[in-house]
């Protein structure tokens, strides 16, 4: 495994566990920045503004899909954000809230998504955490 594929697995991976691990402390807290967030045009641009920079930085940087599991989920993780900082940008102000409060049903699936969160975060710190035979 490349040192840049460790690297960004542990970088996602801790963020996706300390922010999942956020979410499910403070729910009400969340569920109302959300719910404000998606409501505010100029926020929801600027957020996708950086999500489609952050995808493309992992898309520039690691593009790869081959090399085992945890390199494809590394650049399926870059493709998710470049393709949701493109959703973002593009999706009309009065229609954010729908689609993503209503629609994926936010607060009934809340800790849902906490756990998808939880449990990404957790296989690519493993992942990036175990030896290749190759190094030892």
């Amino acid at each position: 495994m490349s040192s840049r594929t460790r690297f960004l697995s542990r970088l996602i991976g801790l963020y996706c566990i300390l922010i999942s691990l956020s979410m499910a402390t403070h729910k009400q807290a969340t569920v109302e920045a959300v719910s404000t967030l998606v409501q505010n045009a100029s926020l929801m641009f600027l957020i996708g503004v950086i999500v489609l920079a952050v995808g493309l930085a992992m898309i520039l940087s690691h593009n790869v899909w081959s090399g085992g599991a945890l390199a494809v989920v590394v650049t399926l993780v870059g493709w998710v954000s470049l393709s949701k900082g493109l959703l973002i940008l593009f999706l009309l102000p009065q229609a954010a809230p729908v689609l993503l409060l209503e629609a994926m049903h936010y607060e009934q699936f809340f800790y849902l998504y906490a756990c998808i969160s939880l449990l990404l975060g957790v296989y690519l710190i493993y992942g990036a955490s175990r030896i290749d035979p190759g190094q030892a």
